[in-house]
């Protein structure tokens, strides 16, 4: 079952109805969890044990965590001295600290057992020239399948318990935890949701109002447009361009980078609205995750709106503890690598992903010495305000940006290196343009690229009627939309649809 489909929506109607019929809290996150069950089920039954454990797991050791302090717990302790409860609360600090950890490096065992085997015996045995490691690396990738959302499931549970351990609240009821982290619009690729941002509107439900039921229809609409009808048209052009790189000239890697940029821009957001549209029906409100990414003007005011949860959960919970740029402009920088490589780690187990990784981090870091250098050159500073300062900054981060994603595409380092290298005075095969663009698509290159230019201009009107003129179109409009949306879908789109590109993360 995926968003969009026939099932999902027959799904979704039948758990609104249900889950809107009966009154009862309890019922009602009982139904939350069982639709939640049944969804994760038409994709990967056999892990639904595993994601339990795990959730109870982290239940269990959330409820130590909340625990401030364990004096109440004997009746003697009134006659402790001042000092004696300072060193008892001292030492259930330190042994709350241990239970952080223990949480934490379980979480991350389980991320990397899954995920990370497979890469890490290859590297092994490609640097020490092992081929038995790596026939058993082959093995393990083979029969070894990562849970759907293991990645997403993990950051939300090490987050909750480094919130607990901070002070928020721990949940008494395991019920409302499991309902949280099975949530099926968000279980597969986020958006990453803390507890309890979640858990208090799940005490205060109530039926959402016509305005917000008909932004919930929008929002599945928007997102079924942009996952199916255009995302999925260009992977089209995308798959066959990479998968023929050798055949390829200058131009057309250029071409296919740039589709492939908006090709995951639409697809996870697309993914992204339908599980907000979806939850908003369900009376819930999800973190947003996108903000116009591709219309900012440096890599930092990206990273605030481009996977916007994946960002803040980076800056609480990795780069404030190291701490942030609190310790002098060397170690910000450090730090700002550190989590860089990190969320590259965390998309996936290959090269690439660290090489993205180390990409972003790099550009951070030029960022931040641009920064301060222009704070401290006045003409500099008033440069980047005027219109040409901010052309070149615009430009110069979608550059970056989007050359980025080629490590996205082709994990591979070898593939990857050989698109760079031929980003320039290579020319292509002389069937390419027949075989890929006239053949499999159906248009001339310039024409692919006008189309291609066509949404980015539909997006910079979007974006200037929501953040310039604060224009929105009213919800009759919306109500009329969201039918003949859903109708181009159904007829437009590719039928053989594409996985969500997210899932592989």
């Amino acid at each position: 079952m995926t968003f969009v489909s026939l099932l999902y929506g027959v799904f979704l109607i039948a758990v609104l109805a249900i889950y809107w019929l009966v009154q009862a809290q309890w019922l009602r996150l009982w139904i939350l969890l069982l639709a939640s069950v049944i969804f994760y089920a038409s994709l990967q039954i056999y892990y639904i044990p595993l994601l339990f454990a795990l959730t109870f797991f982290n239940y269990r050791l959330g409820l130590i965590l909340g625990k401030r302090s364990l004096l109440r717990l004997n009746s003697k302790d009134w006659q402790l001295s001042n000092q004696e409860w300072q060193k008892v609360q001292e030492n259930w600090n330190k042994k709350r600290l241990r239970f952080l950890w223990l949480g934490i490096f379980l979480n991350v065992v389980l991320l990397f057992g899954f995920k990370y085997i497979p890469f890490f015996l290859n590297s092994i045995a490609t640097l020490f020239n092992l081929p038995t490691i790596k026939e058993q690396a082959t093995w393990v990738s083979l029969q070894l399948i990562a849970p759907l959302g293991i990645s997403f499931f993990c950051f939300e549970c090490i987050a909750y318990l480094v919130d607990v351990y901070r002070g928020a609240p721990a949940t008494g009821s395991f019920l409302k935890f499991s309902a949280y982290k099975l949530f099926f619009p968000k279980l597969i690729s986020g958006p990453i949701t803390r507890y309890h941002h979640l858990a208090a509107q799940l005490n205060t439900l109530r039926f959402p109002s016509t305005n917000q039921v008909v932004e919930g229809l929008w929002l599945i609409a928007c997102g079924a447009v942009k996952k199916a009808l255009i995302a999925d048209r260009i992977g089209i052009l995308v798959g066959i361009s990479f998968d023929n790189l050798e055949r390829a000239g200058s131009g057309d890697l250029w071409l296919a980078t740039f589709a492939y940029g908006l090709q995951l821009y639409l697809d996870f957001s697309g993914y992204v609205d339908i599980a907000l549209g979806t939850a908003l029906l369900m009376g819930l409100n999800l973190p947003p995750n996108f903000d116009f990414p591709y219309f900012t003007t440096s890599i930092a005011e990206f990273w605030r709106r481009w996977h916007i949860t994946l960002g803040d959960w980076l800056r609480n919970y990795l780069y404030f503890p190291l701490g942030g740029s609190r310790q002098g402009l060397r170690r910000t920088c450090f730090n700002l690598l550190i989590v860089m490589l990190i969320a590259g780690i965390w998309h996936g187990a290959a090269w690439g992903f660290v090489a993205w990784g180390a990409y972003h981090g790099m550009a951070l870091v030029v960022h931040r010495l641009t920064e301060t250098l222009s704070d401290n050159i006045a003409i500099l500073k008033k440069w980047w305000q005027t219109i040409p300062g901010i052309v070149v900054a615009w430009a110069i981060t979608q550059l970056m940006v989007f050359t980025s994603w080629i490590f996205f595409r082709l994990p591979n380092l070898q593939d990857a290196s050989w698109v760079f290298t031929h980003l320039w005075g290579h020319k292509a095969d002389v069937q390419f343009a027949q075989k890929v663009y006239l053949e499999a698509i159906g248009l001339q290159r310039e024409e692919i690229a006008l189309l291609l230019w066509a949404i980015v201009g539909i997006m910079a009107l979007i974006f200037a009627l929501h953040r310039g003129l604060k224009l929105q179109l009213n919800w009759p409009l919306k109500i009329m939309l969201v039918p003949l949306s859903l109708y181009a879908v159904w007829m437009l789109a590719p039928k053989q649809g594409l996985p969500y590109i997210y899932f592989d993360f």
